[in-house]
């Protein structure tokens, strides 16, 4: 894997290829303010992927410039080929012609590995609730409507489009509750046994092909609070608004996939008439009647996607030595609890998944 050239980030902000949008409140690329030589360069923290982030400070503003070491290569499993222009900056395209708001891009250099961005601070909406409580209603509702909107404008997408040529279908449905038993389950020393492991796959694949069926839309992936930058209000008081970020995985799934995101996120708690508030806001958004239908496939997604979630932090420590995401396997174990402990009493592959992790897994999930 290559390592940053700094000289070729260097040449990148001294040619200003600035481009021409800033993103949906967004600061538009200012040549005078992007002029004069980098001051200095400091590294941010990052997250999960193999991708650095780093404030470049210039004489009269700061950029993020972001390293991309394995160029368009999808953070998560995906089936697709290789495009000419990164999925990070063909998905950013889309989401701001779509009025998202996205940070603005001010120039690129894909064959050296570098993307110079605005910089939005450091107020992830998980960052600034944690000092700002009073606001998490106010945002979710922000966040929810955002979602509502996207979905809408995107629902037709260009054919070319990389959204459009990947999908969560039962193959990926599958892998990801697959990648729970390897990594949240038998990396961990939980051996089922054969007939569990039997009941395990039937319920799997069942639970995939549910989801597969349902219809698809535009999906990010991963919209949760960590994803979500807040702009702060601004001088005429304006809400708070929030800008996406971490977006090149995008794809068509099912609506409610970002929803579970969002809203059964494994770094927040929420009580849930606080999640069915928000769920009602997005079927009234959507004009959707069947609440009661949103809300069932709300709960079959939480069992989906918060399995692969717990799988993953496991996956991120023992693969990438970061152990920093640990903390959040029984939290979100307890999601996937809670989850089955509402559909199992209708379903019986939910009752059954329910007995099987409860024996396996009795003190998180008890």
């Amino acid at each position: 894997m290559r390592t940053p050239d700094f000289s070729r980030l260097e040449a990148l902000v001294a040619k200003r290829r600035a481009l021409s949008d800033g993103g949906v409140g967004g600061e538009a690329p200012d040549r005078e303010a992007l002029a004069g030589a980098v001051v200095s360069v400091s590294e941010m923290p990052g997250g999960a992927s193999t991708r650095r982030y780093f404030r470049v400070a210039l004489p009269n503003k700061t950029a993020v410039a972001m390293f991309v070491p394995e160029g368009g290569k999808p953070e998560e499993i995906a089936k697709e080929s290789a495009r000419h222009r990164w999925p990070f900056l063909e998905v950013r395209d889309l989401l701001h012609a779509s009025g998202v708001d996205v940070p603005a891009l001010y120039a690129e250099d894909q064959d050296n590995g570098w993307l110079l961005l605005e910089d939005l601070g450091d107020d992830t909406l998980a960052n600034y609730l944690a000092k700002n409580e009073p606001a998490r209603e106010r945002l979710y509702r922000r966040a929810v409507t955002d979602l509502a909107r996207a979905q809408t404008r995107l629902a037709k997408l260009p054919a070319e489009s990389i959204i459009a040529t990947r999908a969560f279908d039962n193959d990926l449905l599958r892998w990801e509750i697959d990648h729970f038993r390897e990594w949240g389950l038998e990396a961990r020393g939980h051996h089922l046994s054969p007939e569990d492991r039997k009941t395990f796959d039937e319920i799997a694949g069942r639970l995939a092909s549910r989801i597969a069926s349902w219809p698809r839309g535009f999906v990010h992936r991963d919209y949760q609070s960590r994803n979500l930058m807040v702009r702060p209000k601004n001088e005429t008081t304006t809400p708070e608004s929030l800008c996406w970020i971490d977006f090149q995985d995008a794809l068509l799934g099912p609506r409610v996939y970002d929803l579970v995101a969002l809203l059964n996120d494994s770094y927040q708690t929420f009580d849930r008439a606080f999640v069915e508030g928000r769920l009602n806001e997005y079927a009234a958004a959507m004009e959707i009647e069947n609440r009661d239908e949103i809300i069932e496939q709300f709960d079959y997604v939480t069992v989906q996607r918060k399995l692969k979630d717990a799988g993953r932090f496991v996956f991120i420590e023992r693969m990438k030595g970061n152990d920093s995401f640990l903390r959040f396997v029984t939290p979100t174990v307890r999601k996937v609890r809670d989850a089955l402990g509402r559909l199992s009493s209708r379903d019986t592959d939910m009752k059954a998944l329910q007995s099987l992790l409860k024996r396996t897994l009795p003190d998180e999930f008890g």
